[in-house]
Parts: structure tokens; sequence; C-alpha cells
């Protein structure tokens, strides 16, 4: 689709204007209102490797190509050719398995990542000194480290990843104007800390910031950044460009200086990778933006967050594509179910439960987890081994004292089983789970637990079967509600700014027992996923329901998809501003809406639900959003590919 293509009503919205060098485009005048931003170090690193942003294109057309291949001739994702090459790089399969590569060491201030918090530095339409408190609350939290999201947890409406960018930049370096926001939330957060936990979090505001190490996450390969891209007469057609590369040269040149000067390292997550390829890529990415930094190769270094199944299926060639840059991986929970069902969306008999069923414990995410576990603690050639990040912890202290209490100690025992485990720390979503969490790393004192003895991977059918093994768990239409509930909310949070938002299902806005989770765009992922695949492989229930008119054995048809969702919805519409703004239930909720249905709906199976939001940015009549989802889905169907470019770019006419 032609970036010049765009829908009516985009008049009024921001133009395009080339970047200095010209190969570059940067919409409307933002170089100009972000010039702290989009600086000319910061233009010119980006154009040095624009260059890899082909590559990217390429590899994502292979990885849909890979993906519809395997539906219509429904085939199993396996494990690489020992005797083959990773691509991109020299390393045969079997040296990588075997852990015949030079990895990197650990760096001091990654030896003891007992908790890192996640979460975006920027608020959605705030202005700078209260969209900075999202840092000083990181900073202060106590965490070990924090990842501060450029991905699924941070809004992309307006300028919000530019806000959060801007925010890095003032933050890190001690800003005047941060320290004082920062003196002001440390107050409010002693306070919160002495009610529930009977203490200060700390004495010294300004000492406590120092703790904690600075990690972003760039979006991914898949995504195109929407206020960049390749100028129009440079190619033809698809001239979106790489999010993954906006978002690490804005990063890493904006704030490598004050990071090194301080003694920091440079630390990023790397998301949605599929294949040890694609990490190939990453690699030569970082590398060439080291180089033009006159960094040495390596300086920067990299978590993998385990998401993707077919990632599974390469974890030492992972590690050993991404060398010297390498730290560790993280285990998620949402991101992986959603990517287990995509890639089964041919086969008939897997049909995931519940979404509450599909813990950590669960039959292929038990399989998922200790692969991660053993591919960490397999030794390279100078007996280095990796980090092990566990997974997401999303409750919030916040709600009835039973509900806390409850929630508290569902949290800290997923902790010690994953510490039990073997990994060496945690995710919390928000920075009241610090203190809650972090004792329990505390009780075993050690800075991390890498080189445990675990066996070593092996690479066989019955490994293969295990990724994707079901065991029986409910199938409800509770659990239906459930996922409508929360994708609907999600869609419209998404569309209001907030990626990451406190969410539960609409049946306990009342009750304060059920505590709100942080949710972020994985859980929306999964829960269309799971929706999709309830229907469309005639998913049956497990559980009478007679408020539903189901009866145990019934197959979920669209007709009680569409009771189900038209319930849901109308309890949104009904409930209180605090938990669904009013004036979004004329505007992004019934988006939203319009979005779960085309989603669902549909016999192909969009790769992700982001897409579809994304391509309604800043949209906020449904009459507007319909004509884009069904182009959307159009292109899809038809053309097999994905729409990712930003349809609100358009070009200056010349003066």
């Amino acid at each position: 689709m032609s970036s010049n293509e765009t829908s009516s009503g985009l008049d009024s919205r921001a133009r395009a204007k080339p970047s200095r060098h010209g190969s570059l485009e940067i919409r409307g005048n933002l170089a100009e209102e972000y010039n702290d931003v989009y600086t000319d170090e910061a233009i010119d690193a980006m154009e040095a490797i624009a260059g890899f942003n082909n590559d990217r294109v390429r590899l994502m057309a292979e990885r849909h190509q890979r993906r519809s291949r395997r539906a219509v001739n429904k085939e199993l994702i396996d494990f690489l050719n020992p005797e083959s090459t990773i691509g991109r790089t020299e390393i045969k399969v079997q040296d990588a398995r075997d852990g015949k590569f030079r990895g990197s060491v650990i760096p001091r201030d990654l030896q003891r990542q007992w908790i890192q918090g996640t979460g975006p530095a920027a608020k959605p339409g705030s202005p700078l000194d209260k969209s900075l408190r999202n840092v000083a609350y990181a900073l202060l939290s106590g965490a070990d480290g924090w990842m501060f999201d450029g991905e699924d947890a941070l809004g992309q409406t307006s300028t919000m990843a530019l806000d959060n960018q801007r925010n890095l930049k003032i933050a890190l370096r001690y800003d005047p104007m941060f320290l004082k926001v920062a003196e002001s939330v440390g107050v409010e957060m002693n306070k919160w800390s002495a009610g529930l936990l009977g203490k200060a979090l700390f004495k010294d505001f300004r000492k406590q910031l120092d703790f904690t190490t600075r990690i972003f996450r760039a979006r991914g390969l898949h995504l195109d950044d929407r206020h960049v891209r390749v100028h129009a007469s440079i190619v033809d057609r698809g001239n979106g460009f790489s999010a993954s590369i906006v978002d690490m040269c804005l990063y890493v040149v904006n704030n490598y200086r004050t990071l090194l000067d301080q003694g920091r390292s440079i630390v990023l997550y790397l998301p949605k990778i599929q294949t040890a390829e694609e990490a190939a890529l990453w690699n030569d990415m970082i590398s060439g933006l080291e180089k033009h930094l006159c960094l040495e190769v390596g300086t920067v270094k990299c978590y993998v967050l385990i998401e993707q199944l077919e990632a599974t299926f390469q974890l030492m060639e992972i590690r050993a594509a991404l060398t010297p840059h390498f730290v560790g991986f993280n285990t998620g929970r949402w991101d992986y179910i959603n990517a287990v069902s995509d890639a089964l969306t041919w086969d008939r008999s897997f049909v995931n439960p519940n979404i509450e069923a599909v813990t950590m414990t669960y039959a292929y995410m038990r399989a998922y987890e200790d692969r991660v576990r053993r591919a960490v603690n397999t030794p390279d050639l100078n007996g280095n081994f990796a980090l092990w990040q566990g997974g997401m912890e999303p409750n919030i202290p916040v709600g009835s004292p039973k509900g806390v209490e409850d929630g508290m100690k569902r949290a800290v025992a997923g902790g010690r089983r994953e510490r039990e485990s073997g990994a060496s720390g945690k995710w919390v979503a928000h920075w009241k789970m610090v203190p809650i969490v972090r004792p329990v790393w505390e009780e075993v004192g050690k800075d991390n637990q890498m080189g445990l003895e675990f066996p070593r991977l092996t690479y066989t059918k019955d490994d293969a079967k295990a990724l994707i093994a079901l065991e029986p768990a409910p199938r409800t239409a509770g659990g239906a509600r459930n996922l409508l509930s929360v994708a609907l909310q999600y869609g419209n949070a998404f569309g209001q700014g907030m990626q990451a938002a406190a969410l539960k299902p609409a049946e306990y806005f009342d009750n304060d027992d059920i505590l709100y989770l942080m949710e972020d765009m994985a859980t929306g992922e999964i829960r269309l996923s799971i929706l999709w695949e309830w229907l469309h492989k005639c998913g049956t229930m497990t559980e009478d329901d007679a408020s539903a008119g189901v009866n145990k054995g019934d197959v979920f048809t669209k007709a009680l998809f569409e009771k189900l969702l038209e319930e849901e919805y109308q309890r949104l519409l009904k409930a209180k501003d605090k938990d669904v703004y009013d004036a979004s239930k004329i505007t992004t909720l019934p988006i939203s809406r319009a979005i779960v249905e085309a989603y669902v709906l549909d016999e192909v199976k969009p790769p992700w639900f982001i897409d579809l939001l994304n391509i309604n940015l800043d949209v906020l009549s449904v009459d507007e959003a319909l004509p884009r989802i069904k182009k959307y889905i159009a292109a899809l169907r038809n053309e097999g590919i994905r729409i990712t470019e930003n349809l609100d770019f358009e070009i200056s006419p010349p003066k």
C-alpha cells in the first residue's frame, strides 16, 4: 500500500518534512519541536545504519511467508539442521548448540538483577513535569533494573514515543527539573511504604536514584516508526522505516555519554525475535551503531525476550548470533501464549483453555521455561553463562485489604517458584511491587544463579511436541467474557494513549477483592488469539453456564461470540468513568469493538492485534476507523501483506 493512500479527515494532521540528509523523512515539524531528541547526531546515526532497513523488510517478508506456508501445508515448527549455518553469520548451528562461541562477560551493574521493573517513561497528554514522574517512580523504586519501555507498554498516540525519549534524556542526566520532580515523588513513595510496609523505602532520594540500572526496550523488527520513514523518492511502495532502528538510535545516541560517564552499562531489551537470523540482524545493527559512534563493539549489551515459539527452537543459536552483546533471556508468559496459538492456526486439535489456566506451570509453558534455563546455563568457550530473568508479575497492591493480601501472596509465591527454578530475577509491572517481591531473592543473597547445573538442551521430536503440549483445563463462557472484556478495554486504552493499563473484567469493577492487573499489548494479543481459536476451531465448553445459555459440550459459535461481545460491550458502556472513561465510550471504545469483531470473525487470522490498533492511532471516529480496518483485512487476505505504515504520514507539497 502506498503511503500516499490516506483516509478522509486527515488534512489537519501533521505533514512530512525531509531530514537534513534527504534519505529519511521526519513527519511534520517534529524535527524542530523535538530537536533535543532528533539531534544532528541522532539523525546522522539513523542515516548511517538505515541500510539495515532493507534487510529487516526482507526478513519480515520471509517471516510472514513461513507463517503462511506452515498454515497451508499444516507444518509444525522444527529445529534447525545442525549442519546448516545461522543466517547472516558464519556460525554453524551445531557449534552454537555446543557453546562454541565466545560470549560476553556480564557487566558489574547487570550481575544482580533480582527485580526489574517495566513501564514507559512518559504519560499520555501530560505536561513535562507530570510526565517525568514515571521516571522518578522507576528510579526510586529500589528495583535493581528498570526497563523503560518503548514497545508493548508505551502508548504511541500523538508524540508519546518522542516524549518517552525526551524524558529519559532529561532524567538520566539528572536535569534540575527532574530532580525537583523526583524529590516530590520520593515523599509520596515513602508515605505509601510507611503505610503498607511500616517503613520508608529510602532515606536519601539522591542516593536512591543511583541504585537502579537503566535499560531500554526498543520496538520489534515487525513494526514501522510513526514519525520517520524512507523518503518517498527512494522507493515506490512500502517506505516504512524500522521502529527498531529509530528507538535504538534515539536512546543510545542521546544517552550513551551520560551512561558511560556515570559508569553504567548501555542496555537494551530486544523483543519479538523469532529466529537466530533475526538476532544476527540485531547484532549487525547494534555493531553498526557502535562503530558509527566510535564505541568498542560489544559496549551495548542486550537481553532477548523469548516470547515467540520459533525462538524456543533456536535458543543457543540466538545466543551465538548476538555475541558479543548478549547477556540474557527473559521469559514472559503473555506473548509466548499468543505465539503458540498463532503458529498453530491450522491445527484444529490445538485449542487453548481459559487464559487463567495457562500459567507458567501449564504444559507447554513448563517446557518453554525449562529450555530457556538450560540454554542460559550452557557455557560458551570462555566458560561464560548468561542471565535468566523471570516473567512478569502484573499485580498492583491497590484494593481491599483482603484483595491486596491475597494478591501479594500470589506474587511472592510466583517469585519463589521462579527463583527455585533457577531464575536470577523477575519482572514487575508496577513500582509498588518491588519491595514486596524483591525479598524473595534477598533470602538467597547471591547476585545471580548463573551456572546452575541443568541437562544440556536436546533437539528431539519429543522436545518439539512438549513446546506445544496441551493439558486438560477449563474452557468456559465466563472465560470468554474475561477474554472479551479485557480485549475491549485494552483496545480502548490503547486508543487513549495508555498501552499499559490497570484492567480487570467488567464483572469485577465493583469488587475490590479482585485486584486490577497491569495489562500491556501482549495481553491484548493473547485474548484475541484465543477467541479466534475457539471460534474457528469449534472449541467446546467444559462447563454449563445458564447466564450465557451454554451447556457443557457446546461449541463456541459465532452466535455465542456475538451475544457475549454485545453483553460485555454494554457493561463497559454502563461502567463508571474511573473504569471506562466516559469520553472514550463514543470514540475509541466503539473502534476497539470494531477491531475485536474484525479480528475474531475473519477466516484469515491477523498475525498482530497491534497492526489494527496502530493504523487507527489518533482516530476518534468509528466511521473513519472502519475503512482502515477493512483495508487491512483485505490486504492480508488477498495479498498476504500487513499494512504497517502510518496512514497519516503525508508528504508536504513543495513550496
